[in-house]
């Protein structure tokens, strides 16, 4: 660590993922049989100068000082909430999103800036005097700060941007948001996936399993715990025997099992209540709130666009479609098993170069690198985006001011989710909702608002090393 205070090993692993990721870009549009090796005009030079338009806005921002980024958050927050409402009627629509305005001879996407301008609301309000997390109005407050620009990405229609701002998350549990909130949010996704796998009568016994097996987990007992399971099973065995004489088989498991549980939580609640047993209370509400959500999880799904639909469908195997609606995962996923261990070899990706993988420059950019790099080449990369993260989270947490620490959690969050989410869609494991793979996917807007994210950052925790430096510098 020099003088400066600038932490270069970030810094410099930050460069290489940038220069990677253009490698990747040029290889995935490149093509051996045009007579220019190179073009200004094409995705690989575009890229190139935006790489330098970023860097000269990285040197500018370790010139301003910090103070400044303290002093605008809130003025650039709201400014670009203005820009986000303003695409929202006059941007340009691509692919069915309005996210897009047209700026002279290139598109800039403002979704991928409101990142960054809330990262630095967020870490503004979070870092005041007035701010506590065991405060509802401090998390009212907060929230809507993260929500105000989510919902207008939404009405743009662009839910893949819109979602990322979920990373968001990840701060206000490292502030101390109330961790039930995560496991609410946790059995939401649960319900919703198995939704469309298992019968709900085989989901409400699942819901039943978990809540028993959280309040075991928190108090204990668990004797206590499997005796009651097996006294609601015996009770919905002995409804469901007897609605079915009554109904002469007629009679369905589901509404048995229901009735079973929802009386012997009346007695466990009433007890519950008496005993002021809290933890007991709250898992009665996620069984309730389990319930109600599994009943509207059919209107949450009619309501969504049918791409949105048949991606999630093709993802979960209840409808396989390889020609159309799953042809993006599907070539993508050849390409990165094809590359094998090793890879083909630079230049050499048939399925990259014969553009059997759509989008292989923006969102599918991880099959280039998994077709030509092969495994050891994935592993790398992934490995670099990881040590990126924990440092910048190590920056976070030796940071003596609370807005630095919020920041350089918020940047860590958002690369995380990204990373995350984009490689994932690639390998079949997330459904694809189009965000870019940081540093790697082309795109002008994600290369620079990554590099404003990132440079602050460094910027915020510079101060911190110089004053870590000077303390330590011999007398």
């Amino acid at each position: 660590m020099t003088r400066s205070g600038i932490d270069w090993g970030s810094v410099a692993i930050f460069l290489a993922l940038m220069a990677l990721g253009w490698l990747n870009i040029y290889a995935a549009v490149f093509d051996d049989s045009a007579q220019a090796g190179f073009s200004m005009n094409s995705r690989y030079g575009s890229q190139l100068v935006w790489m330098g338009i970023s860097l000269l806005a990285a040197v500018v921002i370790m010139l301003i000082d910090e103070i400044y980024y303290h002093i605008l958050a809130y003025p650039s927050y709201l400014l670009m909430l203005l820009v986000l409402l303003g695409t929202l009627f006059i941007g340009t629509e691509v692919n069915g999103a309005r996210s897009w305005l047209r700026l002279g001879g290139f598109s800039v996407q403002p979704a991928e800036f409101a990142k960054f301008t809330t990262a630095l609301a967020l870490a503004r309000y979070m870092s005041s005097y007035s701010f506590s997390m065991a405060d509802w109005r401090s998390r009212l407050y907060a929230s809507l700060l993260l929500a105000a620009p989510m919902g207008i990405i939404l009405l743009q229609n662009d839910a893949g941007s819109a979602v990322v701002f979920a990373s968001f998350l990840i701060v206000f549990f490292r502030e101390g948001f109330n961790p039930w909130v995560y496991v609410a949010l946790g059995m939401v996704v649960f319900l919703f996936v198995f939704s469309f796998l298992w019968t709900p009568a085989a989901l409400l016994a699942a819901v039943i399993v978990i809540c028993t097996v959280m309040e075991g987990v928190m108090n204990g007992n668990w004797k206590q715990k499997l005796r009651y399971l097996a006294a609601v099973t015996l009770a919905a065995l002995t409804i469901y025997l007897t609605a079915t004489l009554l109904t002469h088989g007629n009679a369905g498991f589901y509404g048995c099992l229901l009735a079973a549980a929802g009386l012997s939580l009346v007695g466990v609640g009433i007890y519950a209540w008496r005993a002021k047993l809290r933890n007991v209370l709250v898992c009665i509400g996620m069984f309730a709130g389990s319930v109600a959500f599994t009943q509207t999880v059919d209107v949450v799904f009619s309501h969504m666009q049918l791409h949105q639909q048949k991606r999630i469908l093709n993802l979960l195997g209840v409808e396989s479609d390889l020609q159309y609606w799953g042809y993006n995962v599907n070539q993508s996923k050849i390409a990165i098993g094809s590359g094998g261990f090793f890879g083909k070899g630079y230049l050499r990706g048939t399925q990259t170069k014969y553009d059997f993988v759509p989008e292989q420059s923006t969102d599918f950019i991880f099959c280039t690198v998994g077709e030509e790099w092969g495994f050891a080449g994935s592993a790398l990369v992934l490995g670099l985006f990881c040590w990126l993260i924990l440092r910048l989270i190590r920056m976070g947490e030796r940071q003596q001011e609370p807005f630095g620490r919020v920041y350089c959690y918020g940047v860590a969050s958002i690369i995380l989710f990204h990373v995350l989410v984009n490689v994932g869609m690639t390998i079949g494991l997330m459904p694809v909702i189009g965000i870019p793979l940081p540093l790697f996917s082309y795109g002008g807007s994600s290369l620079f608002a990554f590099t404003l994210l990132f440079f602050v950052a460094v910027k915020l925790d510079s101060r911190h090393k110089e004053s870590d430096d000077h303390r330590n510098a011999p007398r």
